[in-house]
C-alpha cells in the first residue's frame, strides 16, 4: 500500500486554511488503496499527525518519520500548503532534491504563478486577456501618485499582494485618499505590491487537471459575493453564493473551458490547479474573457471549488485523487 504524505500548514497568514484542505484532501483519499498521513509544516516544526493523536518528528534528510520504533517513508507527497513554502516552488525544490513525486506543479512554475504580476504578464504574451497592473515593491510607495493611477488603471482599482492569496490585505481603492491606508494593508502581507485595474463583470472559478490518459475541465463556479469584492470573509465566512455551474451562454462556457485547458498547458502544469476569471462585457455586448489569477494548490475542503466541480461533472473525489497520484507512482 502506498504511503500518501498529506502536505498542509505552511508559514503565510493561511496556515489555519491550509489545515482545513488537508482535513478534506484526508477525507477524499481511499484508505484502502493509501496509507496516508497528514503532515503539518511550519517553520522550524515538520511533524506527522499519528493516528493515537502523538506527532513525530519529520527527518529533513529524506523525509522519514518514527512510528512505533519503525521507520517509515513516503512515496508521494500531496501538497495542500496554500502560500510559503507550498506555492512558492520551495517546498518543491527539496522534494526535487530528496527525489519525492508531488502533485503540484515544478519549481518554476510554482514560482511564476505565486507572483501575480509576473504570471499575468507572462501569460499576456501568449494572447490570453488579463487587467492592468502596476507593481510597487516595499519603500517605493512615494512613487505612487494620483496622477500615474489615473494614466496606468484608473479608479476604482485593486491593491493587493502581488504573491499572496485569500484576499488578505486587499482593498478596493476608489479614490486616491484610500491609496495610503491600502498600500500600508498589502505591504504587511507581501514586499511586492500590485495595483491593478477593475474589471466590471461575473467573477468565474474552473479547475482543470490533465493525466497520461485524459484532459478533465471541471464545470466553472459562478462567484457572487455579497461584499464589493471576493474578499476573505466571502470565502471563509459564507458571506457569498456560489453556483456550479455558472450561469453563462454555452458557448462562452466552452470558450473558457478551452481557454483554461490551454493555460494548463502554456504552464505544463501538474495535478489540480484553479484559474480565476473575471467575465465582462464589450461596449457592443460581446463577452471578454479576462484571467484573474492561478491557484496551484486550491482549497479542499468539502464546500470548496474544486469538489463542488468534481462532484457537478458528476465524478468521484477520491478516484479524482487516486488518478492525480497513480499518474505518476501507478
Amino acid at each position: 500500500m502506498k504511503r500518501i504524505a498529506i502536505i498542509c500548514g505552511g508559514d503565510s497568514s493561511e496556515h489555519d486554511v491550509s489545515l482545513k484542505s488537508g482535513a478534506g484532501i484526508y477525507s477524499f483519499f481511499n484508505k484502502d488503496k493509501y496509507d496516508c498521513y497528514i503532515v503539518d509544516l511550519k517553520r522550524g516544526d515538520w511533524h506527522v499527525n499519528l493516528s493515537d493523536g502523538a506527532t513525530a518528528e519529520i527527518d529533513k534528510n529524506d523525509f522519514s518519520f518514527m512510528e512505533n520504533g519503525e521507520k517509515k517513508s513516503f512515496d508521494y507527497a500531496y501538497i495542500t500548503i496554500h502560500g510559503v513554502p507550498g506555492e512558492t516552488g520551495q517546498l518543491q525544490g527539496y522534494f526535487d532534491l530528496i527525489g519525492m513525486p508531488y502533485s503540484t506543479c515544478s519549481v518554476l512554475v510554482e514560482a511564476l504563478t505565486f507572483n501575480k504580476f509576473v504570471l499575468n504578464n507572462y501569460l499576456r504574451g501568449f494572447g490570453v486577456s488579463v487587467a492592468d497592473s502596476v507593481l510597487v515593491r516595499k519603500g517605493e510607495e512615494a512613487s505612487v501618485t494620483d496622477e500615474h493611477i489615473k494614466a496606468t488603471v484608473g479608479y476604482p482599482c485593486f491593491v493587493k499582494p502581488a504573491a499572496d492569496g485569500s484576499s488578505f490585505g486587499v482593498s478596493k481603492v476608489k479614490s486616491f485618499n484610500d491609496m495610503p491606508e491600502a498600500l500600508e494593508r498589502a505591504f504587511e502581507q507581501s514586499d511586492l505590491i500590485m495595483i491593478e485595474e477593475f474589471l466590471d463583470g461575473m467573477e468565474i472559478s474552473q479547475g482543470v487537471y490533465k493525466t497520461k490518459a485524459k484532459s478533465v475541465v471541471l464545470p466553472a463556479t459562478e462567484v457572487v459575493s455579497e461584499n464589493e469584492f471576493f474578499d476573505f470573509d466571502a470565502k471563509y465566512n459564507g458571506q457569498v453564493q456560489e453556483i456550479t455551474p455558472a450561469r453563462l451562454p454555452d458557448d462562452v462556457s466552452e470558450r473558457i473551458a478551452k481557454i483554461t485547458s490551454v493555460i494548463y498547458d502554456i504552464l505544463h502544469a501538474n495535478g489540480i490547479i484553479r484559474v480565476d476569471y473575471i467575465i465582462s462585457k464589450t461596449t457592443e455586448g460581446q463577452y471578454k474573457i479576462n484571467m484573474l489569477e492561478i491557484n496551484t494548490t486550491p482549497g479542499m475542503t468539502p464546500t470548496s471549488f474544486i469538489p463542488q466541480q468534481v462532484r457537478a461533472a458528476g465524478l468521484d473525489m477520491g478516484e479524482v485523487l487516486s488518478e492525480i497520484v497513480e499518474n505518476q507512482i501507478g
